[in-house]
Parts: structure tokens; sequence; C-alpha cells
């Protein structure tokens, strides 16, 4: 992995990113025209001529072929030999314009990049999408026919959407740091606490507008604290060189496996169940997705020789295996890794040379002293070597998550430990390509990293909210883990962090036949009877991958109310078991 041989080599073809280089040939076609500026271009070249023998075009422009088909298509003609000029659109005027039916479109399933068609994402799938359906038909005021008053959302970590409310120090700041001629208002400086206003006027001399792009990184100061914060939770050195700060951990798990996969042979080893993330990003990539169980009955471990097996196995089948996914806390399981099999972990991948990346955006969300959260970093360099400085690792944080919250705010890191300095240029070059992230949630990261501190003003509350969320959320989690484990044929593990609980449901032969007279797998059949039937929204296990002959659901613990929504499901589930029972 050390070597740029192994990383995309799209991601590799050009330093300054954008300029292609194209010889011609006296019957060789032009290889780089932009669409969006294919009539401009048309106009630009007419009756320019391309020199004989062998001419190089630099074109700043998106490579697109053309066929001649193509090139008659859009209405001008002749090969574009070197010889030959580019010839003017035709001057004939269209008399005629026909609607094109929809089979007629540019785009249709046919056409459309296979490697989208392929990808998943269950967590805003079919049964979601049902959801917001009955919505809108509550909302509209057509609800004589549904039987329950209100769709409630717990396919998803969406915390505020659930009522959550946001911490008040940071919705402070954005607001200061939004419109900063607020700070130095006499009459706003009264509604705000000292702090706050010192810490917004100190970001807006580091950060600057927030209308404007950052470096590509993220905020240079921010990235201080970020690595900061890394040494102060780990006990060992972080770099800002080292830190990316990035839209979500979505978008940094997207860059860096664009980055990992350079053929359709290579494949990343993902746990099962799993955040259907990673099997849409390898699917949009055309890797495989090589997968390895966590062990239910054992609080979801992981079973390392099971590990070892399906690293064997997928080597037989020719993968060339890159990286391994760790999530941790678990989603959509909510367990916390031992530090045994943490360690197995980092063993795997320092013998098999692979990859970690480490997904730990729930490290907040901890209801268990007993199995507190331990960074992979940290149990990296407590390791020691040969471990400490050869297993490359990367580690993704987010604010959308935790008691923070802020989804929609879209602000992450992540940490890169042990990378080649050439594959670092080449991560610095996707992130710069995408110019940077929001600096809202840029803002929102610096708040989570670097929150107020004993003694200042916003101190009290700040601490008097975080814990009063993460109580509520533990409460909750236990309500829901008994009523599961109440009712027939569910058993459920409790949930050590994050913000799910993911229990097992065994259901009847007749409910597994009639949802195959339906096409849809078994638990997808019996989560949409769950919607029709209260207006609860959950996540089937089939999509997030599961043992097989096995049935899950996914739900999260965020939604108020938790006896009502108990309640509800109970009753369902005892219909459904009365209505499909043998």
């Amino acid at each position: 992995m050390r070597s740029t041989s192994c990383l995309n080599p799209l991601v590799r073809l050009s330093p300054r990113s954008g300029f292609v280089s194209t010889k011609t040939t006296s019957n060789s076609r032009v290889q780089s025209v932009a669409p969006s500026h294919l009539q401009l271009g048309a106009r630009r070249f007419r009756r320019s001529t391309l020199s004989s023998s062998s001419t190089s075009l630099a074109l700043h422009l998106p490579r697109l072929r053309f066929s001649s088909s193509a090139s008659s298509q859009f209405g001008y003609s002749g090969s574009c030999s070197s010889s030959t000029s580019f010839q003017s659109f035709s001057s004939t005027p269209f008399t005629t314009m026909v609607e094109r039916e929809p089979s007629d479109r540019v785009l249709t399933r046919s056409s459309i990049n296979p490697a989208v068609l392929k990808a998943e994402y269950a967590v805003r799938g079919k049964i979601p999408l049902r959801a917001e359906e009955l919505r809108e038909q509550l909302e509209s005021g057509d609800d004589h026919k549904l039987p329950f008053d209100q769709v409630v959302s717990c396919n998803i970590g969406n915390p505020q959407q659930l009522d959550q409310k946001p911490l008040t120090y940071l919705r402070q700041l954005a607001a200061l740091t939004e419109y900063p001629i607020l700070i130095d208002s006499p009459e706003v400086s009264a509604l705000f606490p000292k702090d706050v206003l010192a810490r917004a006027k100190k970001l807006v001399e580091e950060v600057g507008s927030v209308g404007a792009y950052s470096q590509s990184m993220g905020v240079p100061a921010i990235r201080k604290r970020i690595a900061k914060f890394i040494k102060e939770r780990d006990g060992y050195p972080s770099s800002p060189d080292k830190i990316y700060i990035t839209a979500g951990a979505s978008g940094g798990v997207s860059n860096l496996l664009q980055v990992l996969i350079a053929s359709t042979e290579d494949g990343v080893l993902i746990p099962i169940p799993q955040y259907p993330l990673y099997t849409a990003a390898l699917a949009l990539n055309s890797a495989r997705a090589v997968p390895y169980y966590l062990d239910e009955s054992n609080a979801w471990s992981l079973d390392m020789n099971d590990v070892r097996n399906n690293v064997q196995k997928a080597r037989e089948d020719g993968t060339v295996l890159k990286a391994m996914v760790v999530i941790n806390p678990g989603n959509p399981t909510g367990n916390c890794l031992s530090r045994e099999n943490m360690n197995d972990i980092l063993k795997v991948c320092y013998e098999e040379k692979l990859v970690l990346m480490a997904d730990e955006v729930y490290q907040d969300n901890i209801y268990h002293k007993d199995r507190p959260f331990v960074s992979f970093k940290k149990a990296l360099k407590d390791l020691g070597a040969p471990y400490s400085n050869n297993v490359e690792l990367v580690s993704f944080h987010s604010i959308s998550k935790g008691q923070t919250g802020e989804c929609g705010r879209r602000g992450g890191y992540f940490e890169l430990c042990n990378f080649a300095p050439e594959a670092e240029e080449e991560i610095y070059k996707l992130a710069s390509i995408q110019l940077c992230p929001s600096l809202g949630g840029q803002i929102g990261v610096d708040v989570l990293v670097c929150p107020p501190k004993e003694g200042e003003a916003s101190y009290a509350q700040w601490i008097e909210e975080r814990e009063g969320i993460a109580k509520t959320l533990k409460e909750r989690s236990e309500i829901l883990h008994k009523a599961f484990n109440e009712l027939e044929g569910v058993e459920c593990n409790e949930a050590e962090g994050a913000l799910y609980l993911f229990p097992t449901v065994h259901l009847p032969p007749k409910a597994i036949e009639a949802a195959k007279k339906a096409n849809l797998a078994p638990d997808a059949f019996y989560c949409l009877e769950l919607l029709q039937a209260t207006g609860i929204c959950v996540v089937p296990g089939s999509g997030f991958g599961q043992k097989e002959g096995t049935f899950h659901f996914r739900t999260t613990f965020l939604a108020p109310g938790t006896d009502k929504f108990a309640k509800r499901l109970q009753q369902f589930h005892e219909g459904f078991m009365k209505q499909y029972r043998d």
C-alpha cells in the first residue's frame, strides 16, 4: 500500500488536474471536448486547421469522445484529421421539433453508469420513501384511511429531526460567524455570553467570511485544534498536516475509497451487518465488498478466525484486498469493541498489509462505563513496534452524531497515520479538486474538538445540555431493549454505544412465504407492514447485511415518547405474529 502503483490510476493521472494532452494523427479523432462548451468550441475552431503529422492538443477541458455518427448528430460533419478543418454547424434550420419519448432520452436505465444502478442505500431506500408518501398524505389532510396520525422516522440517525435540541454554544457561535457585524453590536452583546463573543471574534479572524473558500484540507487553525484534541484523547502526538476536514465523515470515506480502489479486482473487508455507505461507495467505485461477520451471540464482536478465512477465500477468488473497515461503536449493532478485538484487528491489518479505515463517529455515544471508547490510534500506538509505525490507519469523526447531532451542517474530519508521502499527495489532490468543505461544518468541528472550558461563562450550560442528551438516549435505549426482548420471537442485544438497536426477529414460515409473494425480503416485508400499520419507519436488516436465514431490523432510539413507540410496536408485532403463525 506504500506505492502509488496501488492507488487509483485516475487519481494519479495528472498533478495539475484537468489538463489532458492528446496526440492526433492523420486518421485520429479529437479526444478532448467539453460537452458544455460544444457549440462555443465549434465556433472557435471553425476553419482552423490542425497542423500535419502529430499535433498536441492541451485542453483544460473534460474528455469526451465523439464517433462519426455523434459528430453528425451534433451538427458538424467531416473527420478530424490533420489535414481537415472543423466544419461549421449545419446552416440548415430545423423545421420540425419532435417531442422525444421518455425511452429516447439520453439518460435511461440502459445508459446510466451501471455502478450507480448497482449502488443501494437502504437507510433512505424504498421503505423510507413510502414513509415520506404517508407523511405527505397526513399533511394534506387525506388521512382518514390511515390508522396513525404521525410518521416516526426511526430509520436514520438524524437527531434534530427527532427533536434533539441543538447545543446552545454551537448555535450561538454559528450565528455570530455567519453575520460578524453582530459581534460588536452593543444591543447584541447583551444577548451572548462573553466567552461566545470572544470565540466568535477569534474564529472570524482565523476563518474570514464563511462564504469564502478555505484551504482544501480545512482552516489551519481548526486543524491545529483537532490535532490537540486527538493528542489529549489518546496521549500521542497528532499533526494538523495529517488531518483533513470533510463534509461529514461520509465525504472522507468516499475520498479514501476513491484513492484506494485501482481496479475492479480490488476489494475491501467490511463488517456484516454494516452501514450501507460502504457497500454503496464500493459499488460506485466498481470494487468488491468482502464481508466478515460480527458475532451476534457474543455482543457483536469479531471472530478473527472468520476474518482470516474470508481474507484467504477472497484472495483465492482473485480479489486484491486493499483495506479493512471497522465501525466502532457499531452501526447498526450498537456494540463497542474490546481492546483484545481491536489489537487482533490491527495485527491482521499488519500481517495482510491492509489499510485500516476506522469509522469512529459514535465515540461520544457510550452507555456503559465498563466498555469505554478507545480510538484505534491509541490502540495502535499502545501496541508498539512493528505495528505502531507500519499499519496504515485512517480514522473518521463527525459532528452529525454524539450529543452534537448537527447532521445537516456536514462537518467531519479524518486523520492519516503511517501513509506514504506519495499517497498523501494524491489524497490532497483529490481534496483540492473538491475545493473545500463547508465553513459552517468546519466551525461545528471546531466546537466538537474545543468546547467551552471549566470557568468560562458557557461551560455550565454546555455540560448540562450534553449530559441531558446522553442521559435521555441511554434511558430510551433501555426502554426499547426491554420491550423488544419481551416480544415473541424477538431477541435484542443492548446498546453499548451509537444510536441504534438491531433486534433479531424470528418470522413464521407463513410470513416468509407472504414476503416471497410480495417480492420482498422477509424482514423488509415485516418493516413495511409495521410502517403501514403504525407509522413507525425502521430499516430491514437485509439493507445492512446479515447471516443467511436470519432477519433483523434497525431502529434508532432518538424519537421522543419511547413508551408510546414501544407500545405501538408491541401491538403490531402481536397482531403480525397471530396473522402469520402456523
